[in-house]
């Protein structure tokens, strides 16, 4: 059988070279990703102005609103006056970390704040008050002490449940060597100590001295405590020795090894 002729293989040639694709060069290949590159450079920057105009130019992520938890003894209208969030501002913009700082400052009873952002319109102020665990009496006011030992707030009338506070050392070895400042901390600590229950009867805590702190009750009952130290352990003690004895007038718990009752 005759192979192919000449003319035959000539134009398989010339079809096979048709359907194989052009020859790309390094050069042309180089242009290529440059033009790439530079596409998704401009598509990267409008993207970003884009970003950019819609947080702090345009009227979409504006503040329109301001919301206030967490408050019991403030009010939401004082705290937000005092924040001074600025309404129409762009969202982004707003100084959370400013607003906080004021709020601390101008409004002492707040232990703690976070100023948040809500997207895509408001911004959250969430409170959070100190309680007090003691009142100091000053002259016809009270000033409430927080658990760390704050004074935060001058009120007129006595908050229900909180015991006033006695530091009665007059000029004693303990003052001098404590100070009234670490003397009111001793008298915090205890009365953060406190069983529930007897906390809610404590009228008074009177500190003499560092290891010489009691408590009046209702009922007309006492409870010498001691120092502030083993608080817990007394704690204890004091809510066995309550429980066992109902109608006790004097607790005394100052060794807790060695507890005692009188008065039942």
């Amino acid at each position: 059988m005759a192979g192919p002729t000449t003319a035959q293989r000539g134009a398989a040639g010339r079809t096979d070279a048709a359907a194989r694709p052009p020859h790309i060069g390094p050069g042309e290949r180089r242009i290529g990703r440059r033009a790439l590159l530079i596409l998704i450079g401009v598509a990267v920057a409008l993207l970003t102005a884009f970003a950019v105009w819609a947080l702090y130019g345009s009227s979409w992520l504006r503040v329109e609103r301001v919301s206030t938890t967490g408050v019991e003894v403030l009010t939401r209208q004082e705290v937000e006056a005092v924040a001074a969030v600025p309404v129409g501002a762009p969202l982004a913009s707003v100084d959370t970390d400013g607003i906080e700082a004021r709020l601390r400052q101008k409004l002492p009873r707040i232990d703690s704040v976070d100023v948040v952002r809500s997207w895509p319109h408001g911004i959250g102020l969430k409170v959070t008050e100190r309680k007090p665990v003691l009142l100091v009496e000053k002259g016809a006011k009270f000033v409430e002490v927080d658990a760390k030992g704050v004074r935060f707030a001058t009120v007129d009338k006595a908050p229900k449940g909180v015991p006033l506070l006695e530091l009665a050392p007059d000029r004693s070895a303990s003052l001098r060597r404590f100070g009234s400042d670490r003397l009111l901390r001793e008298a915090v600590r205890v009365a953060g100590d406190l069983p529930q229950g007897v906390a809610e009867d404590t009228v008074v805590v009177r500190v003499t001295s560092y290891d010489a702190i009691s408590l009046r009750l209702t009922r007309d009952r006492v409870v010498t405590w001691g120092s502030g130290e083993d608080g817990a352990v007394k704690a204890r003690v004091l809510a066995a020795l309550m429980k066992a004895a109902p109608r006790g007038g004097h607790f005394d718990v100052s060794a807790p090894t060695a507890p005692a009752v009188s008065g039942s």
